[in-house]
């Protein structure tokens, strides 16, 4: 499953009970309740929809009508400026674009390669720090939350831990305070600019993370995830800086390899994918990202 995939991100208004493209327009705030009239005069007196009309008097541009139409359609986006996320979360902010596009693509050799066969966890990793594993992963987890699985992001990389910087969340505790039992799954941050996403980040780091991922106690959380969740995804740390990597797959017994382009050695790949083998997981696919 060799994909060229580009860095790719989120919305922020939630429908309210009136889900109309009117509704949508007055809610998002794109459209003053003053301009709702005259807007309804032009839809009245020329026969034609609310955002032709609204369009037509310059109120609104294409763009804004696309994305309530996708909120009609539960596919939320944002448009640029909205939100704090990187622009190269692009999932969120060109979902029709063709970088967007190839990630859908590896989505659906997931699903039917992995996701069919009663799995629910996954382990991306890369082979060097820089490989782009972590962008690449929360893009993908944002496409599997737009199809309305609900999608729980883990970041198990207790190294150099990305995925709260990428979703903006608070300095707070995580997966590993979980594994150490000093807090609970309230430490799980629900993405209110997505339908279906959640996102686990790595908490403190503590000095033995390989010995973190190999407690028994991940075992007992990665089977209560699991049970909540319909994909589970793990950022794991580089191949290179260590073992943690090999641990976590014989958790999730699936691996999902990341290469850059004119970047990652192959040879390196040949050895990862022999020692993820001898580990007991499986390696589900490779994708090449450019970038």
């Amino acid at each position: 499953m060799n994909q060229q995939v580009t860095p790719l991100i989120p919305s922020s208004v939630q429908p309210g009970p009136d889900s109309s493209i009117g509704g949508l327009l007055l809610a998002s705030g794109k459209i003053t309740p003053e301009n709702a009239e005259r807007v309804l005069r032009m839809q009245k007196e020329l026969g034609m929809r609310f955002g032709e009309a609204a369009m037509r008097l310059g109120l609104i541009t294409e763009a804004d009508i696309q994305q309530v139409l996708a909120r009609q359609f539960d596919y939320p986006y944002l448009l640029q400026g909205e939100a704090k996320f990187p622009t190269e979360l692009v999932a969120a902010y060109q979902p029709f674009s063709q970088q967007v596009e190839k990630l859908r693509a590896v989505r659906s050799q997931l699903m039917l390669r992995w996701f069919a066969r009663g799995r629910k966890s996954l382990a991306v990793v890369g082979i060097n720090p820089g490989d782009g594993a972590s962008l690449f992963l929360a893009n993908l987890a944002i496409v599997f939350s737009q199809l309305g699985e609900r999608t729980l992001l883990v970041d198990a990389n207790l190294r150099t831990p990305r995925q709260q910087q990428i979703f903006d969340l608070p300095s707070r505790q995580g997966l590993s305070d979980m594994l150490a039992g000093r807090a609970g799954t309230d430490t799980i941050a629900k993405i209110e600019s997505f339908v279906a996403l959640s996102v686990l980040g790595a908490g403190t780091l503590p000095p033995n993370p390989q010995e973190m991922l190999s407690r028994s106690s991940f075992g007992d959380l990665a089977g209560q995830l699991q049970a909540n969740y319909d994909v589970v995804l793990y950022d794991a740390p580089a191949f290179s800086l260590g073992s943690d990597a090999l641990a976590l797959a014989a958790r999730t017994g699936g691996v999902l390899l990341v290469a850059r382009k004119d970047h990652t050695n192959v040879r390196d790949i040949h050895a990862m994918r022999e020692q993820m083998a001898h580990s007991g997981a499986e390696v589900v696919g490779s994708v090449l990202v450019d970038f």
